[in-house]
């Protein structure tokens, strides 16, 4: 992590600061710029990047990868009738050839 200080700031409040960002938000800080003018204190930082995984509701569960279903589960899955919004858009189109004809 790389620490910027500017200004009359030692190491240990400036590991202070480290150690209250990173522990309020409960994310590694990737860099931090302090800029101390007087009493007062500009805190600029970034926090590490944190990989976001997908999750979605399959059969019921909230999960992010099938890697550890069971045979049974796993073929659950497969039987399972997956909606489409396409055939919606095929419906309201015979429901306007028939009014058209009708």
């Amino acid at each position: 992590m790389a620490v910027k200080i500017t200004g009359n700031v030692s190491r240990e409040e400036a590991q202070r600061y480290v150690e209250y960002l990173e522990e309020k938000y409960s994310r590694k800080l990737e860099t931090l710029d302090i800029n101390a003018e007087g009493d007062e204190v500009d805190l600029n930082y970034k926090f590490a990047h944190v990989p976001v995984e997908r999750i979605r509701r399959i059969t019921g569960y909230l999960v992010g990868t099938m890697d550890h279903w069971n045979d049974a589960k796993t073929a659950e899955e497969a039987d399972r009738v997956k909606h489409s919004l396409d055939r919606g858009e095929d419906l309201l189109a015979s429901l306007e050839e028939e009014k058209q004809a009708g």
